[in-house]
């Protein structure tokens, strides 16, 4: 038996339950690697690797740890004070019904929500399929002919929208146009994108003003169909103008209203936006909802975000693999078109999930239904001699009331509804797949209808005739085949069976942080009181999340040592982006707006270099050392040589490289002596919580990322949120919100207030249950587990960087360059070589060409860390029967890595190494089989195919 087993529950202290939970390894677990690693304490690694300079001596103010029930208790508290109401709000955010299955197959399954971005598609089918299905979903329905996998958010889609237009219009003119009836909160997120671009926002005052507009020069235009308050309305001509100009047309959209109306790609658009949110994903004050961008073939290489593609493996089969990713930010850095390194996933795959199950007859039927009670709604306000704005609606109406608007406004909410306030003479109100006769009644007798109406359900739509959609959409046999419970069931849990995610297996990613997500951290989520909430209702409805907001900011500033922080943004590119914001108003608040220099170290992530251009930065790159360190001698030349005009330097700490480097206060200190300001990546935090806080050793921004430190889920890619964190002078300019009456110097970098506040719980729930001690231990065992693995393997897989005494961070970089020589073995065929051994690969070649990064997190037990040690020990020694001649260099386990089950079952085996020897493991119960062969990336590109194609055709 293991010696090193976890000592009984009843001996652990009752505070510190939770985090003897999270923390993979038990006291004598941690002896042991101790010992490996020849320290005898936690406290003796931390002190041998955190500069003494920035260590942090003090604990951190935060309340103690509690119990899982504790926790849950006060967090139901909290989600109390929120109130619900019947929202008719609409302005992108409805009620909708989330069919069980998928909630609790999907939303509610580890085996969806702990997997990773699909980078390492052999083991990532069942998620890129869904994907792919959303892709489907999205092409189909707006009517072109590219889709990406899902954006941020609607708001931020419209933006990246717009820079698209930018980077394909060969308009001279750097004027956008934006009809003045898109969603307020889109507008706004425009203006905050496009000022420190130089494009000028056009933004007319009706309908007519913006048409006319469209004959002057522009690069692009925006329009809403259906519109913000209700109208639908035919831009062809519009779409004719553009053209004209050499500009392109956007249109932000509701695919639900497409399904019965002409799709913007048959009239003229080049880009479609808009949000997948009523598709089964409830409104959770503004997030997370997976977003959309469609647009013309002809855009398909500038478009933004990740897009799934069909390829095919070496054996021939159908597989898919993210397409075109020589655009995409890490590999093009501050070319890159955009600096979104994540998606939507989980939602996307819920939105996906509910077009299948219902398929195109029943979403047209939910469609219908709404339209008509919408209708018998209009019906009824006119006979009541009330005035509509429009005379076309799909689900919503804006309702000219000049005298008593406000009064009807205070009656809805005294009878627990919401009405949305358009003026001050005009309300709006929007219908949903939640909407019912009685309550179109109500509504009805809110604005003075005497008695009880009868609903007539079976109005006609007030869609225009010659709008009305006649093309079929969502013919694909996915759609079609898995309506019943059963089917859909089974159609998930086929999906999930093809993936490995962080349920099967470690996920050694470095960089990436893949860390327990605890049950009891999810479960709040999916609680009406923080899920049934409208971003955009009155405040007093959202004291709990306003409480949750609070309290979580101010448990990171004391975490980071900042003074203020924002959870508006919701990726950790969108934080970084809000940081340099930030600091870019700053110096432009200081009569310096010529200070737009912005330093970032040759091993910085990709997001970095996008960031800054987004910000209309100028990008220059600092020099490394032999040892992965910024060199502080280019460091010095350059901030002498962009002095006057130096804004920043973005750096990662502990650095991308995985080592705590001394030099980090004196590179602080020289670049605030040339009056820059220094941005500290949080991309690993998961290494300074407890020991060291960037506010306090020189950092004046930092983003974070909640969904690798602080155990919000990767959920294939996305949701994510990534707080942005700032020291004191630079509090005033962190984003605002205007739509929520939170203006400030800084305009909104997401749709919703609170960016992905439905997933804010988690956090909160993990900081309150490891409690400052626990935290800390946390960031000990991190850095134990790390130094642990590249212990064990450093005779067989030297670590390339490393500080004193040859100790390492939260994540060490292991050197397979010299292999390639001696074998002709690559990074990239280990890589696949571990899915044959049940483990997703470490990341591959990044910061270094040729090398694996690996990151084992706190929650790893030691049996998994060994487990994982022995794979690459085992894999090394098959890389020696490569070198000795025992195999060929073509033709041996690693190259023709990953290997099928079907491969395996061939009548033939022409290899010169056994079945038994290609599978990799002898642990064949708990065995996972890849669903394909190693894919032919190059295929993919070369001929694309992002829709769900008929395969039998496509292989053709």
């Amino acid at each position: 038996m293991n010696q090193r087993l976890q000592a009984p529950l009843s001996q652990l202290h009752e505070g510190d339950a939770f985090a003897r939970r999270h923390i993979g390894p038990s006291a004598p677990d941690e002896a042991h690697m101790l010992h490996t690693i020849d320290l005898p304490s936690r406290q003796a690694l931390v002190d041998a690797l955190v500069p003494a300079n920035i260590a942090r001596h003090t604990p951190m103010d935060l309340p103690p740890s509690a119990t899982e029930y504790e926790a849950l208790q006060e967090l139901k508290a909290i989600a109390g004070r929120n109130r619900i109401l019947k929202s008719f709000i609409g302005q992108g955010y409805y009620g909708t019904h989330t069919p069980g299955v998928i909630q609790r197959n999907i939303l509610e399954n580890p085996a969806w929500y702990t997997a990773y971005t699909p980078y390492q598609a052999e083991i990532s089918q069942g998620r890129l399929e869904a994907l792919l299905n959303f892709q489907t979903m999205v092409c189909d329905l707006t009517g072109m002919p590219i889709a990406n996998a899902s954006m941020l958010d609607e708001a931020t889609a419209a933006a990246e929208a717009m820079a698209l237009a930018r980077r394909c219009s060969s308009a001279s003119s750097n004027v956008f146009l934006v009809h003045p009836d898109v969603h307020p909160q889109t507008l706004e997120v425009l203006r905050t994108r496009a000022e420190p671009m130089a494009w000028s926002i056009a933004c007319p005052q009706d309908h007519a003003a913006f048409t006319t507009a469209l004959l002057s020069p522009h690069f692009g235009a925006l329009v809403q169909y259906p519109s913000s308050t209700g109208s639908i309305d035919d831009w062809r001509e519009a779409a004719t103008h553009c053209h004209s100009h050499k500009a392109l047309l956007i249109a932000a959209t509701d695919l639900l209203a497409l399904t019965l109306l002409t799709p913007p790609g048959e009239w003229g658009a080049d880009i479609v936006v808009g949000n997948s949110q009523r598709l089964g994903m409830p409104m959770g004050a503004g997030g997370p909802h997976a977003a959309f961008m469609a647009c013309q073939d002809a855009h398909k290489r500038s478009l933004p975000g990740r897009l799934v593609g069909v390829s095919v493996d070496v054996q021939g089969a159908p597989a898919l693999r993210l397409a075109l990713q020589t655009r995409e930010q890490h590999i093009r850095r501050e070319k890159a078109t955009s600096n979104i390194c994540t998606a939507q996933v989980l939602p996307a795959v819920i939105a996906s999930m509910y077009a299948v199950y219902h398929g195109p007859q029943g979403l047209r039927d939910i469609a219908l239904r709404i339209a008509g009670l919408t209708a018998a709604l209009a019906q009824g306000l006119e006979e009541l001699g009330l005035t509509l704005e429009h005379a076309t609606a799909f689900d919503t109406l804006t309702v000219i009331a000049p005298k008593n608007a406000l009064n009807i406004a205070t009656r809805a909410l005294l009878a627990g509804v919401n009405l949305r306030k358009v003026s001050e003479s005009s309300l709006g109100i929007s219908l949903d797949e939640t909407s019912t006769p009685a309550d179109v009644g109500l509504l009805l007798r809110l604005f003075g209808a005497s008695s009880p109406a009868v609903i007539e359900t079976s109005a006609a739509p007030r869609i225009p005739a010659a709008l009305q959609r006649s093309s079929g959409y969502l013919s694909h046999p996915v759609f079609h085949s898995h309506h019943s419970e059963t089917a859909m069931l089974r159609y998930i849990r086929s999906l999930s069976d093809k993936d490995l995610a962080l349920d099967r297996c470690m996920i050694p990613l470095g960089s990436c942080t893949m860390k327990l997500n605890a049950t009891s951290e999810m479960l709040p989520i999916t609680w009406p009181e923080f899920a049934q909430i409208h971003p955009f209702a009155p405040a007093d409805q959202q004291q709990g999340y306003a409480l949750l907001d609070q309290q979580l900011r101010d448990w990171l500033c004391t975490i980071t040592g900042y003074a203020g922080v924002s959870l508006q943004p919701n990726a950790g590119s969108q934080g970084e982006y809000a940081g340099l914001l930030a600091i870019r108003a700053w110096h432009a608040s200081r009569g310096q707006p010529e200070r737009t220099v912005c330093l970032i170290p040759s091993s910085a992530h990709g997001t970095n270099p996008a960031s800054a251009q987004m910000c209309g930065m100028q990008v220059v790159v600092v020099a490394c050392d032999a040892q992965g360190n910024v060199d502080m001698n280019d460091l010095r030349t350059k901030c002498e040589a962009h002095s006057d005009k130096l804004a920043c330097i973005m750096i990662t700490y502990p650095s991308t490289h995985g080592v705590f480097e001394d030099s980090v206060r004196p590179l602080c200190e020289l670049v605030h002596q040339h009056g820059g300001r220094v941005y500290v990546d949080g991309a690993n935090m998961n290494a300074l919580v407890g020991l060291a806080a960037p506010g306090n050793f020189g950092g004046d921004v930092s983003h974070l990322n909640l969904h690798k430190t602080f155990c919000i889920p990767h959920g294939g890619g996305g949701p994510g949120v990534g707080p942005v964190c700032v020291a004191q002078d630079l509090v005033p300019f962190l984003p605002g919100h205007a739509t929520a009456g939170k203006a400030a110097l800084v305009g909104a970098v997401s749709a919703a207030p609170y960016g992905n506040a439905a997933v804010l719980p988690i956090s909160w729930m993990y900081i309150r249950m490891m409690g400052p001690q626990g935290l800390r231990h946390a960031t000990e065992t991190a850095i134990l587990n790390a130094n642990y693995i590249s212990a064990r393997l450093q005779e067989h897989f030297p670590t390339l960087y490393a500080g004193p005494g040859g100790l390492v961070a939260h994540e060490c970089i292991l050197d397979l360059r010299p292999l390639k020589e001696t074998s002709g073995v690559t990074a990239e065929d280990v890589a696949k070589r571990l899915v044959d051994y049940g483990f997703h690969a470490p990341t591959l070649s990044f910061p270094v060409p040729g090398t694996l990064m690996v990151e084992p997190t706190e929650s790893e037990p030691l049996q998994e860390l060994d487990r994982f040690i022995d794979a690459m020990l085992a894999i090394r020694a098959e890389i020696e029967q490569v070198e000795n001649g025992t195999w060929p260099r073509d033709d041996n386990p690693l190259k023709n890595a990953p290997h099928t089950a079907s491969a395996l079952l061939q009548e033939t085996w022409a290899h010169p190494y056994s079945r038994a020897e290609a599978a990799g493991t002898a642990t064949l119960a708990t065995k996972y089989w890849p669903p394909v062969a190693r894919i032919d990336n190059v295929h993919g590109d070369r001929h694309l195919v992002c829709t769900c194609p008929p395969l039998e055709t496509y292989l053709s």
